[in-house]
């Protein structure tokens, strides 16, 4: 589906939609939602009308700033609405295009109402309803809401949907080792032996931060992370101008873990950082080697953030496997509002049958964590 023209508002309630995104001064260092990260987006063409992603940003009030974009699809969003679209469809209504508020691409919780406070809900809630009706959008979307924001967006009539994600907590560890005491005797075994393989094969893992990354380094990386994809018949997402743009516009976020063989690179683990957590994003590799995906992506990553002092692990999103490796569950919360008020009230019913699966599920994964002490 093409997207149609933006219309442009009538500034009824004091909103101005932005096509590309504007630097401004932002009060959090999460890596996802700063200035270069967005415009390297857009400037290397990955968020475009012809990827599904356009730009729309929002700026109310002349203060409050949202990354948000026009979609016709939901692809790169993983809070997955492919059953709502197909309702639409059966019902020959349309759920494209839609009204995105997040980090693209980006399963990983931070803020999206960028300078926003409590007395702004109402204006806000107002505001995005008539941009959806103006540009003739289904509903509009918030993705991974940080806690601040969540606090916002509870007081308003939106549909909640809830995730499990794993992150790894640093309980003020000094070291690897300290980590494993936590753990039942037989899982700790299970790390270490994981670990050992590795280093039974004769391959290190390098931790290359910020602008100590070469340009070489960054194009093995990129080379690796694209074969990845091409593995399970997909093109990655991001393409190798945005991530040499990124590298010179931010590298002070940016850690790669590379792992070398007789001192020849065969993976790496490209990770963003801000002052307490580290996120785990892009991985690649062109051969499988035993345990290398674990201890490039995971332990490595641990052990980063123990040395360094940071208080999180985020590792992305998904994957089950990580529990028997430390990493706890964490809810997750996307906010939803759909102008259909059929839809709006049979989602209603679904979402709050996902709450509840959701939290049982997070409580059984806590019984079933690898620590000595619950």
């Amino acid at each position: 589906m093409a997207l149609a023209p933006i219309k442009k508002s009538e500034d009824a309630l004091n909103y101005k939609l932005l096509e590309q995104w504007q630097p401004m001064a932002l009060g959090d260092d999460n890596p996802f939602i700063s200035n270069a990260f967005l415009c390297a987006l857009e400037s290397a063409g990955i968020c475009s009308a012809e990827t599904g992603w356009q730009p729309l940003h929002i700026e109310l009030d002349e203060r409050l700033r949202l990354p948000a974009y026009i979609k016709d699809n939901s692809w790169g969003e993983y809070v997955f609405d492919w059953s709502w679209a197909d309702a639409y469809q059966q019902h020959n209504l349309d759920y494209y295009p839609k009204l995105l508020i997040a980090a693209p691409f980006t399963p990983s919780v931070g803020p999206r109402l960028i300078n926003a406070n409590e007395s702004d809900a109402t204006m806000l809630f107002d505001s995005l309803k008539a941009i959806c009706k103006e540009q003739q959008l289904s509903g509009f979307h918030i993705l991974f809401a940080n806690q601040q924001d969540q606090q916002l967006l509870d007081k308003l009539p939106l549909l909640q949907r809830h995730d499990i994600q794993y992150h790894w907590q640093n309980q003020n560890y000094q070291s690897f080792e300290h980590f494993l005491q936590r753990f039942k005797s037989r899982k700790r075994k299970n790390i270490k032996k994981e670990r050992k393989a590795v280093s039974d094969q004769g391959i290190r893992v390098a931790t290359i931060q910020g602008a100590e990354i070469s340009q070489e380094q960054l194009n093995v990386f990129y080379h690796y992370y694209h074969a990845t994809y091409l593995k399970r018949g997909r093109q990655g997402y991001l393409n190798r101008a945005f991530f040499q743009q990124i590298l010179q516009a931010m590298p002070e976020k940016l850690v790669l873990f590379m792992a070398y063989l007789d001192e020849q690179p065969v993976a790496a683990a490209l990770c963003f950082q801000d002052q307490e957590c580290l996120y785990g994003r892009y991985w690649g590799c062109l051969e499988e080697y035993n345990q290398l995906h674990f201890e490039v992506c995971y332990y490595h990553g641990i052990d980063y953030c123990i040395t360094t002092g940071r208080k999180r692990f985020d590792p992305g999103a998904q994957g089950e496997h990580k529990i028997s490796r430390g990493f706890e569950p964490v809810i997750t919360r996307s906010y939803h509002w759909l102008a259909n008020k059929d839809f709006f009230a049979a989602a209603e019913s679904f979402c709050q049958r996902e709450k509840q699966y959701v939290e049982k599920y997070r409580d059984d994964v806590i019984q079933s964590l690898p620590f000595s002490e619950q």
